[in-house]
């Protein structure tokens, strides 16, 4: 690949290719040139903007030992997607850096070119089959923009709703402090007249019950303007996958953000890994079992659990198969387990058959 070449979805990156490593900050990134031994051949310090990664590149082309480059970044979705996407349009492949470890770092310090040079061996190292390519933008950052934004209104009036249910059953209505505070609820909350001969602490908390009534019927559309803004990239990307049951738009838009694009994960086994719903051993003696994997995306492992939760509940074919395990001595957790990686599965092969290129051509 030369200079000004597009790149289009995942390439195999061939071990005689030199590596660039980028340990990104707010205002500078570190760079490093390595000959694919990981020997290094130059570094140097750039401006996070448009102007420092023309000067990158250039540089980068002028000193490489061969011009067909792969770039290893670490924070490309933070400090580093400017570079990222600079990179790319160059006609450079992108992997995305993984921070370094303790055992890695041991006995090398912390410094800006050490970390440079670590993200370089992580290039150079890599099996070709194995390449952590970063996530697309597009649609998929619509949604994640869209997700973070519903995180974000939840937490709020989460805290809006307790807060608002204190003040009730700290007044005179405890009946409504116990009861949903549905939106008519709410309304009627708004719409609450003061007494005329209310006290100061009457009238103080009267306000804040009418300001969290109104701010929480305001959270409420916006949560469902954002679900109907979700349904709608989700069907565009991924048309029927929210056909099947227990899987809603919110669940649906995490599992397309932490999926990106085909060929990011190899199988429907590194799927499941990347959504902490691989099996772990946890035998001993003659006890053989499996647990649950409480590391990975665990945005991605909420939305899988939701969805095995929703058919444990409601789905017949579920409700047999539960009866069936619980027949074999498996207990509710284990079954569960056994549930989201199904649910990881089916995600992985829906995805991967929608977000392929033939079909999104098919698509548009």
């Amino acid at each position: 690949m030369t200079r000004g070449e597009q790149i289009s979805g995942p390439q195999r990156i061939s071990p005689r290719r030199g590596g660039i490593g980028a340990d990104t900050h707010r205002d500078t990134h570190q760079v490093e040139i390595a000959h694919p031994s990981g020997a290094p051949i130059a570094t140097r310090s750039f401006s996070n903007d448009s102007t420092g990664y023309a000067e990158l590149l250039a540089w980068a082309f002028e000193h490489a030992p061969d011009p067909r480059l792969v770039i290893s970044i670490e924070g490309t979705r933070s400090y580093g997607v400017g570079l990222a996407r600079a990179a790319a349009a160059a006609g450079i492949p992108v992997i995305e850096a993984e921070q370094p470890s303790r055992k890695t770092r041991r006995g090398k310090g912390k410094s800006d070119p050490i970390d440079a040079h670590l993200a370089v061996l992580f290039a150079v190292g890599l099996d070709a089959e194995k390449l952590p390519t970063p996530r697309t933008d597009g649609d998929r950052e619509a949604l994640r923009i869209l997700l973070i934004a519903r995180q974000e209104l939840t937490i709020t009036s989460t805290g809006q709703t307790n807060r608002l249910r204190a003040l009730l059953r700290d007044g005179t209505d405890r009946r409504l402090a116990r009861g949903s505070l549905t939106i008519a609820t709410l309304a009627g909350l708004a719409k609450d007249r003061q007494p005329a001969d209310a006290s100061r602490e009457q009238a103080v908390r009267h306000g804040e019950i009418r300001r969290l009534a109104v701010a929480l019927r305001e959270a409420a559309r916006v949560l469902k303007a954002n679900r109907a803004q979700l349904a709608t990239i989700v069907n565009d990307l991924a048309p029927g996958l929210t056909d099947r049951h227990g899987i809603g738009p919110v669940s649906a838009a995490q599992a397309i953000v932490s999926f990106s694009h085909a060929g990011r994960c190899r199988n429907d086994a590194a799927f499941a890994k990347l959504a902490g719903t691989s099996p772990i051993e946890a035998s001993s003696g003659q006890t053989t079992r499996h647990r649950l994997n409480r590391g990975a995306d665990r945005a991605l492992n909420k939305a899988i659990h939701t969805i095995a939760r929703t058919r444990m509940r409601s789905d017949p074919a579920t409700h047999a198969y539960v009866a069936r395990r619980t027949a074999e001595g498996k207990s509710k957790r284990e079954i569960r387990r056994c549930i989201k990686r199904y649910v990881a599965r089916q995600l992985y092969r829906g995805l991967t058959a929608a977000m392929a290129p033939t079909a999104i051509m098919a698509n548009m």
